[in-house]
């Protein structure tokens, strides 16, 4: 009697988890500031960079509102990682400052003024 308790016992736990881990994942959409892109160089720039970031689904850069959409999972990225991945092309992200040496590398009409 005691081992067929302790089966269901964990196998109550073992759906609990699952359920809990089910919960987390959520596809969701954050509004990054990006006041460095100012054409559609600089947009097709970060969409194309963004394909590669793991969880990422869908990146709309709108350089007329100085802005960035991303659409991801959350259970494998998240806002900071998000921000980190533009900073890294070259771009300022809200408060994340552009990596400089990839802002070097952009075209000359995306690069800071």
């Amino acid at each position: 009697m005691k081992k067929l308790q302790l089966v269901l016992f964990l196998l109550i736990g073992a759906v609990s988890i699952s359920i809990a881990q089910v919960k987390k994942k959520a596809l969701l959409t954050v509004t990054i500031a990006t006041p460095g892109i100012q054409c559609e160089e600089c947009k097709k720039v970060i969409e194309q960079f963004m394909t590669r970031e793991e969880g990422v689904t869908k990146t709309v850069a709108d350089f007329k509102r100085k802005i960035t959409k991303v659409t991801y999972w959350t259970d494998r990225t998240n806002p900071e990682n998000i921000k980190t991945a533009i900073a890294n092309v070259g771009f300022d992200a809200d408060d994340v400052t552009a990596n400089l040496e990839f802002a070097r590398k952009l075209p000359p009409c995306c690069k800071k003024m």
